[in-house]
């Protein structure tokens, strides 16, 4: 792995704890030499998390739809900053250059762009992780919520596996590193069930 994308809020979130955890995985992807593939966003968690890798030395790429960057919210010290046309454009861009996927807490955007990226991989467009950093135990209903889909059989137990977990960044990147995908997803017709 070279590139870790990382889906966040650009709000700080009620809590201390998120800007501390965000700042921790940032640290961390620099002291492994990782880059950061973000939103571009100078920001709320993106903010934090640019920021730490930044000042621990290491690599930073932004990928930003140009409305957002006239709206002077675009992070100004990014080792490179990548200017798109649109969201879907920023989503399939990231999801070119990054290897891994880490989701720390974040609103609406950050789950639509958790839910495709885990879509793609069950689907089998990528082999890459998909990891939440559950800080302050944000993701601990999503998390309930996926072993809801699996018990009800909308959601098979292989790629219930894709979801890996961890409330510290050190835990979650050791899971990408030993991460193996599972078989692409089929589908089977009422007549193969039979």
């Amino acid at each position: 792995m070279k590139n870790i994308a990382v889906f966040c809020g650009s709000s700080a979130g009620s809590s201390e704890l998120y800007i501390q955890g965000a700042t921790a995985m940032g640290k961390e992807l620099a002291a492994r030499g990782l880059t950061l593939v973000y939103g571009g966003s100078s920001i709320g968690l993106m903010g934090a998390v640019a920021d730490a890798v930044l000042e621990a030395g290491g690599n930073v790429i932004g990928v930003l739809p140009d409305f957002l960057q006239n709206r002077e919210i675009a992070h100004k010290n990014l080792t490179e900053l990548i200017i798109v046309k649109s969201m879907h454009e920023r989503k399939a861009k990231m999801a070119e250059i990054a290897d891994g996927f880490a989701v720390l807490p974040g609103g609406a955007g950050t789950m639509d762009e958790f839910f495709e990226i885990i879509t793609w991989g069950q689907l089998g467009l990528h082999g890459s992780p998909c990891g939440l950093l559950n800080i302050n135990r944000y993701y601990d209903p999503l998390v309930a919520w996926f072993n809801h889909m699996a018990d009800e059989q909308f959601l098979q137990e292989k790629f219930r596996s894709m979801v890996l977990v961890d409330d510290t960044p050190q835990g979650l990147l050791d899971q990408f590193e030993s991460y193996v995908p599972p078989a692409v997803k089929t589908f089977m017709t009422k007549e193969k069930q039979a």
